[in-house]
C-alpha cells in the first residue's frame, strides 16, 4: 500500500516521543545538579595524587621522581622534592602543582608513574572566578585518599593494590634473603677467624715445644 512506510515512521517518531516522558531507556535529560550522572570507571578529567593511611602529606605515594613532569605533553606539572636540614633529597614532593588551565587529561602522567601515586579523576566542576591562581592546584588539593580512589575506579584501585601488595611481598622476602645472608657471611668470616687464631696458637705451642 502507497504510503505504508511513512505511516511506520510516524509511528516510530510517535513511540519515542511519548517514551522520552516515562521510559527509562528514552528519558536521556537528567536534572542537572540535583541528578547526576553515573560516569564510567574509565572516565578520565584531571589528575589528582592517592595517598595512603590518614595523613594527606605524609601518606602520599608520590617520591618527587619527576618522571610525570618530565613525559608531560603541555608541562603543566610542576614538582620540587623535599630536602632535609643537610640539604638531602628525601624521597617525598615539597611542591606538586597542576595547572588545570593547561592540562589536557591525556592521562600520561598517570600511565608513566612508576610508584601508582598519580591517577586520573572523575571530578569536571572546576570553573573558577579566577581563572590564574584559581585553576593552579597544589599538594593539598591534588592529595586524595586510596578510598577515594576506590570510590571512583573500583576495579583499577583493586588491581593496583594488589600489585602493590605482591611488590612490598617480594622486596620484604629480598630483604630477608639478602638479611639471613648477609649473617651467614658473617658467621663463616668469625668461624674463620676463630680458626684461624686456633692455628695460630697451635703453632706457637708447638714451637715453644
Amino acid at each position: 500500500m502507497l504510503g505504508t512506510g511513512i505511516l511506520k515512521g510516524l509511528y516510530i517518531t510517535a513511540k519515542n516521543l511519548v517514551g522520552s516522558y516515562y521510559s527509562s531507556e528514552r528519558l536521556t535529560t537528567i536534572q542537572y545538579p540535583e541528578q547526576r550522572a553515573q560516569l564510567p570507571e574509565n572516565y578520565r578529567n584531571f589528575p589528582f595524587l592517592v595517598y595512603d593511611g590518614e595523613d594527606a602529606i605524609d601518606g602520599l605515594r608520590c617520591t618527587a621522581c619527576k618522571m610525570c613532569e618530565k613525559e608531560c605533553p603541555p608541562q603543566c606539572i610542576y614538582i620540587i622534592p623535599e630536602r632535609d636540614e643537610k640539604g638531602k633529597l628525601q624521597k617525598k614532593p615539597k611542591v606538586f602543582d597542576i595547572d588545570i588551565s593547561v592540562c589536557m587529561g591525556c592521562g600520561i602522567c598517570a600511565e608513566v608513574c612508576p610508584f601508582e601515586s598519580i591517577k586520573m579523576d572523575h571530578h569536571f566542576e572546576v570553573a573558577q572566578r579566577n581563572r590564574f591562581a584559581g585553576l593552579l592546584l597544589h599538594r593539598e588539593q591534588l592529595a586524595k585518599s586510596n578510598k577515594y580512589y576506590h570510590s571512583i575506579r573500583p576495579k583499577e584501585a583493586t588491581a593496583v593494590d594488589e600489585s602493590l601488595a605482591e611488590e612490598k611481598r617480594k622486596a620484604e622476602e629480598k630483604a630477608k634473603a639478602a638479611a639471613a645472608a648477609k649473617e651467614a657471611a658473617a658467621k663463616a668470616a668469625a668461624a674463620k677467624a676463630a680458626d684461624a687464631a686456633k692455628a695460630k696458637t697451635d703453632d706457637l705451642e708447638e714451637k715453644k715445644n
